[in-house]
């Protein structure tokens, strides 16, 4: 919704496309890294998985964590994971209101 408010001159569906592009990549991630580690070999590491779920693939890494039972386990992570989570709904949410909440911390 947040994405479809930007502008009038913004194409919803590049919007759309590049969210749906981004989940893609980070799920294609998520299932080498877990073929990988199945096998024994390098890893994507951690910091490039969350990399990804910051520049908008999180809905991606939700699926495939569940999807692949990668990473669900690891506290640690899930915590980093949830924090980018909320982060992107505080955003959206925040834009939605005007930046009402921003402003209110500033």
């Amino acid at each position: 919704m947040a994405l479809g408010r930007l502008g009038p001159g913004i194409d919803w569906r590049l919007l759309a496309g590049g969210v749906l592009a981004m989940s893609f990549f980070t799920w294609l991630s998520y299932w080498s890294d877990k073929r990988r580690a199945e096998a024994g070999e390098w890893r994507v590491p951690e910091a490039t998985l969350h990399g990804f779920e910051l520049l908008g693939g999180w809905p991606g890494a939700f699926l495939a964590q569940r999807q692949f039972r990668h990473k669900t386990a690891k506290i640690s992570y899930q915590v980093v994971f949830w924090l980018i989570v909320l982060l992107h709904e505080y955003v959206a949410l925040d834009f939605l209101l005007g930046w009402k909440l921003t402003r209110a911390l500033v």
